[in-house]
Formats: C-alpha cells, sequence, structure tokens
C-alpha cells in the first residue's frame, strides 16, 4: 500500500511543499467520485468534496483534473489487485484458488461497490477511445489481470485440480469477459447469486 501511496505521488506535482493532508485518503475519495459518475461528469467541486480538500490543495498536489484521475486510478488498481490475489491466495490448490477469486470479484460487485462500479470497466467505456494514456493503462491492467488468471489455471494444471487439456490463455481471456461484466451488472444493480454463477464459470475447467 506504501508503494501505491509512491506512485500516486509520482503525478502530482513536485515534492517540496509540506503536505497537510493524507494523500491515500484523497485519493480514495477521488476514486469513489469518478467511479460513481465517470471522469466527464467528474467536476473540480465534486473532487474537492469528496477529497475532502480545498481547491487550491488539489491545484497544489496536481496539475489539473486529469492528473488527479490518473493518480486515483493507480491507487485504484492497486488496492483492488491486493485484494484479489489475497482471496485467491486462501485456496489450496490452483481451482480453489481461481474459484476464490472469482467470488472476490461477485462481492465486490453487489452493495455499495457494486452499484459505485469498477474504475477499470468506467475508464475503458469512457475513455480508451479519446485519451490514449487512459487506454495504455485499463489495457495494462486488464492484461495483468488476464495473466493472472492463465497463471491459476496452469497451477491447477501443474498440482492436478484442472485438467491439463483446458486451454489457458484462451480460458483466461473469457474469464476476463466475466470478471468485467460482473462489474457492469454491479453497476447496474442487477442482482447476482454469486455461487450459482462461479459454479457455472469454473465449468470452463472441465
Amino acid at each position: 500500500m506504501q508503494k501505491a501511496a509512491r506512485k500516486s505521488r509520482s503525478v502530482a506535482r513536485p515534492p517540496g511543499r509540506p503536505r497537510e493532508f493524507d494523500m491515500d485518503i484523497a485519493l480514495d475519495g477521488a476514486v469513489r467520485v469518478f467511479s460513481e459518475r465517470g471522469y466527464h461528469a467528474t467536476s473540480i467541486g465534486d473532487l474537492t468534496a469528496a477529497m475532502r480538500l480545498a481547491t487550491g490543495s488539489v491545484y497544489k498536489a496536481f496539475r489539473d483534473k486529469h492528473a488527479v484521475f490518473l493518480a486515483a486510478f493507480e491507487r485504484y488498481v492497486a488496492l483492488r489487485q491486493e485484494q484479489t490475489r489475497s482471496a485467491a491466495a486462501k485456496g489450496a490448490n490452483g481451482r480453489e484458488r481461481l474459484r476464490n477469486m472469482l467470488l472476490s470479484y461477485v462481492e465486490h460487485s453487489q452493495g455499495s461497490e457494486g452499484r459505485r462500479g469498477c474504475l477499470v470497466v468506467g475508464s475503458a467505456v469512457e475513455m480508451s477511445a479519446v485519451d490514449p494514456v487512459v487506454a495504455a493503462l485499463v489495457s495494462a491492467r486488464l492484461e495483468t489481470n488476464e495473466g493472472f488468471i492463465a497463471g491459476l489455471i496452469r497451477e491447477g494444471q501443474a498440482d492436478g485440480s484442472i485438467p491439463r487439456h483446458v486451454a489457458a490463455d484462451d480460458t483466461a481471456r473469457l474469464m476476463i469477459c466475466i470478471t468485467q461484466g460482473l462489474r457492469v451488472v454491479g453497476k447496474a444493480r442487477l442482482s447476482l447469486d454469486g455461487k450459482r454463477l462461479v459454479a457455472v464459470a469454473m465449468k470452463l475447467l472441465v
């Protein structure tokens, strides 16, 4: 988490002036409002309220709204990666780890977080076609997630919990479609029977 905080500061103005606020807490507020409203519908006023900062403090720490967004995006993906990998690590084998990962996506696609939405999915829909910087960040995040899933499948094949005939890369791509679709469904406030849906997804591994 400290690493994520350091990364967040990389898009801020150069150091030198003392900070009177916690950067991570401020960025968590920015993540919430960007996830709920999207980039274009979020004003500086929305950000100052969510980050609990004066407008001047925002502009002292960041160049502009785009810089706040980039820092918030990095903060979001770092925290979600930590949550996903922590959930997966509780499994005893590759198959269980993959199932735990999918259940984690279901969990985060429900309730208030589900209604708030995924910043990666929202950015892919709203900004990837018009903002090459964000497009590159979104692509990198999806590729990382896909690689992680493919790795879990290969772990399962190595320990015998997943059949060796399963195409790891193709199945990982399909599961990325499933996980990101879960976040869209959660944003739309549709009900999710998590265990049932995950059981269906796991049939890809038989």
